[in-house]
């Protein structure tokens, strides 16, 4: 192994930093010693030196300088004298390759001495102080339910367990434990915020042996995590906060014994695949293996396909990889396989491919966990082509193909004797958007153009760039979009780098000091291997002799990073779930090294000789999140600071990128003191469409939602400045987690359970010939609300954005029994609402819209009120009125001859208020009233009872008499007796 030196800036908190973007080395001298020795007693432990890699730039947020005490150094190779450091250093042991060494505050020169004719380039490092000294160390376990248990401690990185400095400890260190547990008794308690829903956790009440645990559910469009603690100090140390990603991990493929390796062709670079928004989760192709990862090369196994399947040049020729959810994709010979748990399947025209003929896959390079599409369909993960056709891959897989090279020439008219073959493919910055390189020509034997097109997923339309580079018939072209709102993107061949940046306005081949930008001659005639771009702007080109450049987005020059790596080990750039760059080695053996790289550490160092300065010393802005969705009559205001020095005219610039839907509005605030300028730019984007009473309310909703990239940048920008742009999207359109729901109502406090109820059909809007026998569905339903008859009742809306209450509708709104009811009305009339003419009614727009279901008869799209003699038509304003709002005092009343089961679906409105349909549903039940009885019932009782009664009074009238009768019956009229006496 070729000797070379490796500085590990053993920088505080810094080495195992997760927190911050763009970390600078730092360190403190005698305070901070003093500190670790009271620390040392109060823990009466001893201290124990770990020697991490080098401290290295986070990617994941705003600017921290975080104060170390000291630096390991190590140098690897055998021609090592002894170390050159400053005055105001102390080395622990000047002349062994691997020693401690502390600095005071300002720039550090060190530099080791060697023997032999080769000279070593010094390091540059910047130490300053720091309040910063402790970080919170986090352990995500995935359990079912889409949950995930984080483990969470705090660590001070001088006194930490080698696992928690590698990010590989389970638990933490006797130190870490001691040191959280006694943060915990002072006061410390940790929270989990998530940036883009705003959602906080709390860990559980009990801390489990020194560390806070807590229950998080994972959610894929709120990925970005920050652990925040509250501000307690011990020893003037406080904790920095923590950024990470906690995402659905990508299950690595077990390996399988039998299986046959599988691999690129012997001696070729490495190539690798990474899940844009699961950076953990890498696949690298070498010349032996195949390898996996899901903790960033932490731990692996190696791809591995059955026999009898490949041949063994077909095994060792893969072209291109790209790992989706899918599995893993590997390019051999021009046909394209997946490589997944079950299965290891040649794609073909059996999934809408070509069988032969693919010359290259590409995935997106950018995660952009939200977006919108207008149609509502589903956005591609990857995509394929050949010469003359592309096709974009979705999940299950399914492959759609989206254009030929024969439609693009009608694009342009271009000549039908011109070649035009598709040179390279790639996805841009924007979260909808492609770009391909177009290669044409006409004798097609010196010289080609490449041409840049690119396609839109939502629009599905295809628009032909500003750009066109000649380069020679067998040049090939690499493509990689910049994190950018406007296309910018760089392109190389074997040698130079060509940079597009600003709407492809500023071009050219990026300069180093010599050779005029030739990357080449100035790594020993190396060709370039990988370039390597971040969130933040930064840019590293890897030659294959592990030479690497660093520049900037928008910078127009690099420079040569100091050596790190052997030219004998092959090696990639690659990033963390944390934001840590970090280094792949893989050796002849098939093993694999992963080591953290400092790349601002680095590149500050190499910069510093160039005496470059950034144009400006402080950017702030209230932009805390990639996504913001606006729904009808919102509008977005932000503001942008930023400080420099005074009589440099630097400003900002604020640019869009998408639909012409939105306008903008832009104030600057100045002031100047001491040398110091302050700008202030405060911008609001607003929308000025009204939808009331249009035409064709759908089209003109259409036409004014989509999505817009923002970015806020500087007029002036240096390679050492620590963010060259912020970027992020403003989407006008519905926003799916909206809802609303009518106050009161829920699924709680009632019996779940499911039943059948009878609607009689005079009840029934259509009069039906039978009665309606329904079932009460409770899942769809939920709770219905007990009235008695006499109760009107006045429905509250109210608006909530995933799960969380957003506030009060006050817009108009509609109801209407879903089973056809409507043997109920309104208090109001259209005359005491203030109408001036005949006002909408069910009634009416079910006559105007025969063809449409109940529904959709009657909606904001085509809403008219009647509060104007120049809208409507005259008639009865005795009506009821029809529509309710939260301030109209319109109630619903109820029959008072029989009760009823009544399901209501709400429906806003209002035109202006959204652009989703938002409906709910609640349930009435009325009692109080006794039923009528039947009229043939009462007639028959009544009928019953006459007859009962004279029966009755013939039956007593029929015994009195014969009572009467029977008397005179017994007794004759005359007495015999007395009439013989008298005779």
């Amino acid at each position: 192994m070729r000797a070379h030196p490796r500085l590990a800036g053993r920088c505080g908190p810094r080495p195992a930093v997760r927190a911050r973007e763009h970390l600078q080395a730092t360190a403190s001298a005698g305070a901070r010693e003093d500190r670790r020795a009271r620390l040392d007693r109060w823990a009466a432990r001893k201290r124990r030196h770990v020697s991490p890699r080098s401290g290295s730039a986070s990617v994941l947020a705003e600017l921290l300088r975080l104060g170390p005490l000291e630096i390991q150094l190590e140098y690897e190779g055998t021609s090592f004298s002894e170390w050159s450091v400053p005055g105001t250093c102390s080395v622990k042991n000047k002349r062994s390759p691997k020693t401690e060494l502390r600095c005071s505050a300002g720039i550090q020169v060190i530099k080791p001495i060697v023997t032999g004719p080769d000279l070593e380039e010094e390091r540059y490092f910047p130490m300053e102080n720091s309040y910063f000294c402790f970080l919170w160390y986090h352990k995500a376990i995935n359990l079912p339910d889409n949950l995930t248990q984080v483990i969470v401690w705090v660590y001070d990185p001088e006194s930490a367990d080698p696992s928690e400095l590698l990010w590989t400890a389970d638990e933490p260190s006797l130190d870490s434990e001691a040191l959280s547990k006694h943060l915990a008794a002072m006061g410390q308690k940790p929270t989990i915020h998530t940036t883009q829903r705003r959602k906080l956790y709390f860990p559980h009440e009990q801390m489990k042996n020194g560390a806070w645990h807590f229950s998080v559910p994972v959610a894929e469009d709120d990925v970005v995590t920050e652990i925040k603690g509250n501000e307690v100090a011990f020893f003037d140390c406080f904790v920095a906060d923590t950024l990470f990603l906690l995402t659905f991990p990508f299950l690595a493929i077990p390996e399988t014994p039998g299986f046959l390796p599988i691999s690129s062709p012997r001696g070729s670079q490495l190539m690798a695949s990474r899940a844009n928004c699961v950076p953990s989760s890498v696949v690298v192709v070498a010349d032996m293996e195949t390898f996996q990862t899901n903790d960033s090369f932490r731990t692996w196994v190696k791809i591995r396909v059955p026999p009898n399947i490949l041949t063994d040049d077909e095994r060792h020729s893969v072209s291109d990889v790209n790992l989706t959810k899918d599995g893993i994709f590997l390019l051999i010979n021009g046909i394209l396989y997946i490589k997944n748990f079950t299965a290891f399947t040649r794609l073909g025209s059996n999934v809408n491919l070509p069988d032969s003929g693919i010359i290259g896959i590409t995935s997106r390079k950018w995660c952009w966990l939200n977006y919108l599409l207008k149609d509502e369909g589903i956005r591609s993960s990857m995509a394929i082509w050949t010469e003359n056709e592309v096709y974009l891959g979705y999940t299950f897989p399914k492959f759609v193909k989206i254009g030929t090279t024969e439609m693009l020439k009608k694009l342009v008219n271009m000549s039908s004797a011109a070649t035009l073959t598709i040179h390279n493919v790639e996805y841009t910055g924007h979260p909808l958007e492609l770009g391909l390189l177009l290669s044409y020509c006409i004798t097609c034997e010196v010289t080609k153009t490449i041409y840049l097109v690119i396609y839109n997923e939502d629009t599905k339309q295809w628009v032909y760039q500003d750009f066109a580079l000649d380069v020679t018939i067998d040049t090939f072209l690499h493509l990689y979009f910049t994190h950018s709102a406007l296309p910018e993107f760089i392109l190389w061949d074997k040698q130079r780098i060509y940079y597009y940046y600003h709407n492809l306005k500023d071009k050219g081949v990026l300069q180093t000091s010599t050779e005029s930008g030739n990357l080449s001659r100035l790594s020993q005639d190396s060709n370039i291997h990988d370039v390597f771009i971040d969130y933040f702007g930064n840019i590293v080109i890897k030659m294959e002799n592990n030479v690497m450049f660093y520049s900037k987005v928008s910078a127009e020059d690099a420079v040569k990073l100091h050596l790190w790596t052997s030219n004998r080990i092959k090696s990639l750039i690659s990033l963390d779930s944390s934001g840590q760059v970090y280094l792949i080695y893989v050796f002849e053996n098939g093993e694999i090294q992963r080591q953290e790289y400092p790349l601002i550490l680095e590149a500050h160092s190499a910069i510093f000789k160039t005496e470059e300065k950034c144009p400006y010393w402080e950017f702030h802005n209230n932009i805390f999140v990639a996504f913001y969705l606006l729904d009808k009559g919102q509008n977005l205001s932000f503001w942008a600071l930023i400080v420099y020095p005074e009589n440099t005219g630097l400003y900002i610039i604020v640019e869009s990128y998408g639909p012409k839907i939105l306008d903008k509005k832009q104030q600057v605030h100045y002031e100047t003191a001491l040398g110091y300028s302050i700008k202030n730019m405060t911008v609001t984007f607003s929308q000025n469409i009204n939808y009331e009473a249009v035409d064709d309310y759908f089209t003109l909703q259409h036409q004014n939602t989509g999505l817009l990239l923002i970015q806020v940048r500087f007029s002036e920008f240096a390679k050492i400045c620590p963010i060259t742009q912020k970027v992020f999207q403003i989407a006008v359109g519905c926003d799916a987690k909206k809802f609303i729901a009518v106050k009161g109502f829920h699924k709680k406090e009632c019996r779940h359970h499911d039943f059948y109820y009878r609607i009689e059909k005079t009840y029934l809007r259509d009069r039906p010939s039978k009665h309606l026998r329904v079932k009460y569905d409770w899942e769809k339903y939920g709770c219905p609300l007990r009235l008695n008859f006499k109760e009107k009742f006045h429905p509250l809306l109210q608006l909530y954005n995933d799960e969380n209450y957003v506030e009060d509708v006050e817009v108009n709104f509609i109801v209407w029994e879903i089973h056809g009811r409507d043997d109920y009305s309104f208090n109001n009339t259209m005359k005491k609402s203030g109408c001036l003419k005949e006002a909408q009614t069910w009634k009416s727009m079910t006559q105007l819209n025969k063809h449409l279901p109940l529904e959709e008869a009657w909606g904001p799209e085509n809403y008219k009120h009647c509060f104007s003699y120049a809208i409507g038509k005259p008639g009865d304003l005795n009506q009821p009125y029809e529509i309710i709002n939260k301030s109209n005092n319109n109630h619903l009343v109820w029959p008072v001859d029989h009760y009823g089961m009544y399901v209501f679906r709400v429906k806003i409105l209002d035109p202006n208020y959204s652009f989703c349909n938002l409906t709910a549903i609640f349930a009435i039940e009325t009692f109080g009233v006794i039923p009528s009885p039947r009229t043939y019932l009462v007639a028959a009782i009544l009928f019953l009872l006459m007859l009962l009664f004279l029966s009755l009074l013939a039956l007593s009238y029929l015994y009195y008499y014969l009572r009467i009768y029977s008397a005179f019956i017994d007794v004759p009229l005359h007495n015999p007796e007395t009439k013989q006496k008298n005779d």
